[in-house]
């Protein structure tokens, strides 16, 4: 490969592009650098032999399509204002008749500074095949995994009309994954099911269902060696997921198995081995624990989707209850033994316990302190009366899980949970502080703890508490938010999971505006998505010649939050609404601002000097 300087007129985009032969692209973010210093990274060229014949010779341009559109716009802009010279374009050109290389170049030009379309991807990983590059040359060359390029290969598989409704983004990955493994007839029934507007057209994973006849069962849950059974298996060519192609065939086999293996778990001494079969369920809070010298029993649960799972000592409730009382028996308390008859009636008792709770309460109106630890204690605890459950988080994405567990605002949390847990003396491993089951024993021993712990250490731990039962979405989170003055961009920044959820062209255009100026979002409102995104995320990393823009937080996170579009339908700023409402009507509460401390059963609270100022923290 040698430098050399190669006028316009003697340049053209090669077929060996990627870029060959679609609309001209759009130049709009070097289009100003071109214009006041030229091009100054050189263009991939090669010899061009269609115009061999051409006596002054021409090249071909092999990457850098966009770089020579802007010089050609540049060069017109000139020439329109009287100026006939044009410079020549810095080009580093490659040997003739290497048509592998030059696709190889083009590949990694346009794959570096954006990623095309899988379509894109399997019609240039298809040509390098041809021209003699095995699937691990082509990985090594792009720096992929062989996996990933045997899933775009795959993608040969598909008719061309699929194939295009993928490049267009009319289907999903998922979609495209499951058709994959039809066969070509079952292609075109797929399509023509798309092309009619009142049919039913299966997508995602309901359309396995549909090629599988319904009933669609993963090779993995088969507990018999299906290699060796002889069972024939249908693979996506992504080579993930293996199916049977014989639902009757592979249910033939896998009740031999389970009925051989629950013939083995009595041979073991269990009471009984029982098939839970399919149109069932083995529910385990209708049964209780128990050993085989209790006479527990293993329930093989068989699932619809050919998974089972084995549930092994069990017996009914009913049963349970019998041997308990048979137990007790032999212990001296059960039916053989004359109970003692107490010394208090119930309702004596009812008496004694209701007087001795009221008076307790009353004291402990002046005991706020008390008062204060027993609240915790009872949230964190529980009891018959009060219970109180930690908000879930739930969450079906698990990109969305991944995103929310490795974020900073997370582990932030985690790290002072975790403190409370010890100085709770919980283990470190429960996964919350709140959430207990009610136990009158559990409340009085965390209540117990707190009463040697100062105040400050009490409120970190009623942060905790508050944290893990704020629910997720609510008008409360965006009162705290307000009122602490919460930066998200401390604890949050844009991640695969956030672009992935973004799919509203018109909002996708917005948050281009943001991060990247209005000129680049006009220039760029027709491309799709996929380029808009990467537009942002190159914005937020400073990369591929972009400005980096810091602390970007999208209008919906931001506190207070905001809208995009007049169409609305954001959660955060319905719940800011609810939030700001409640407080307008507190404003408007007639009454005395301040308490008079003079009135009888005033309540003052005393904050000694220093403990906002100086608070104790835990050791994590």
């Amino acid at each position: 490969m040698k430098l050399d300087f190669i006028p316009l007129d003697k340049l053209v985009v090669s077929k060996a592009n990627m870029r060959y032969g679609k609309k001209a692209p759009d130049v709009s973010d070097i289009l100003p650098t071109v214009r006041s210093r030229g091009v100054i990274q050189p263009v991939i060229v090669r010899p061009n032999s269609a115009r061999a014949d051409d006596r002054e010779g021409g090249f071909e341009i092999v990457a850098g399509s966009r770089r020579f559109h802007a010089a050609k716009i540049v060069a017109e802009e000139r020439r329109l204002a009287g100026d006939t010279t044009t410079e020549p374009m810095p080009c580093a050109i490659l040997d003739d008749g290497d048509d592998a290389a030059a696709i190889e170049a083009s590949m990694i030009e346009n794959m570096a500074r954006l990623d095309p379309d899988e379509v894109t991807q399997w019609e240039n990983f298809t040509r390098l095949v041809r021209e003699g590059r095995k699937v691990e040359d082509i990985a090594a060359t792009f720096g992929l995994p062989d996996l990933t390029v045997k899933r775009v290969l795959a993608l040969g598989n598909l008719l061309p009309a699929i194939r295009d409704l993928y490049r267009k983004e009319r289907i999903d990955a998922v979609t495209v994954r499951h058709l994959t493994m039809a066969s070509k007839s079952q292609q075109k029934e797929w399509l023509a099911l798309a092309d009619d507007e009142n049919a039913y057209l299966p997508t995602g994973h309901q359309l396995k269902s549909w090629l599988f006849g319904g009933q669609s069962i993963p090779v993995k849950h088969a507990l018999f060696d299906v290699e060796a059974s002889g069972l024939a298996t249908i693979a996506d060519l992504f080579g993930e997921d293996r199916y049977v192609a014989n639902a009757d065939a592979f249910w033939t086999a896998q009740n031999a198995e389970i009925e051989a293996r629950r013939a083995a778990y009595v041979e073991q001494g269990w009471a009984d081995a029982i098939i839970v079969p399919p149109s069932d369920h083995f529910s385990t809070w209708e049964y209780e624990k128990a050993g085989k010298r209790k006479g527990g029993r293993v329930y093989i649960d068989v699932r619809a989707t050919g998974e089972v799972i084995v549930h092994e000592g069990y017996v009914s409730g009913k049963e349970a209850r019998r041997i308990a009382k048979a137990e007790g028996s032999e212990n001296g308390t059960g039916a053989g033994q004359k109970v003692a008859r107490p010394e208090v009636t119930s309702t004596m008792q009812t008496y004694v316990d209701l007087h001795r709770h009221a008076t307790v309460r009353a004291a402990l109106t002046g005991h706020p302190a008390i008062a204060l630890r027993l609240m915790v204690a009872h949230a964190i605890g529980g009891s018959h009366l009060w219970r109180v459950t930690p908000e879930p988080q739930s969450t079906r994405n698990e990109e969305v899980r991944d995103s929310l567990d490795n974020s900073k605002a997370e582990a932030d949390f985690d790290e002072r949970r975790r403190a409370v847990l010890a100085v709770l003396g919980f283990s470190a491993e429960e996964p919350t502080v709140t959430g207990g089951n009610g136990d009158d024993y559990g409340v009085v021993g965390i209540f117990q703890r707190l009463l040697d712990l100062p105040d400050a250490v009490v409120l970190e731990v009623i942060a905790i508490v508050m944290g893990e039962t704020l629910a997720t979405g609510s008008a409360a989170v965006e009162a705290v938010g307000m009122e602490i003055g919460v930066d998200i961009a401390r604890y949050w920044q844009a991640d695969d999971a956030f672009f992935e959820l973004i799919r509203d062209r018109e909002v996708l255009t917005r948050i281009v505006a943001e991060v990247a100026g209005e000129t680049v979002a006009s220039a760029n409102a027709g491309e799709k998505t996929k380029i808009l995104k990467r537009i942002v995320r190159d914005h937020l990393d400073g990369t591929n010649g972009r400005d980096r823009r810091e602390n970007w937080v999208p209008r919906w996170m931001a506190f207070p939050p905001a809208a995009y579009t007049a169409r609305g339908g954001v959660g955060t700023v319905a719940a800011h609404a609810k939030a700001q409402a409640a407080r307008q009507i507190e404003r408007e509460r007639p009454g005395d601002d301040e308490p008079d401390p003079s009135a009888p059963g005033a309540v003052v609270a005393s904050v000694e000097p220093g403990d906002e100022a100086d608070p104790v923290r835990l050791a994590a």
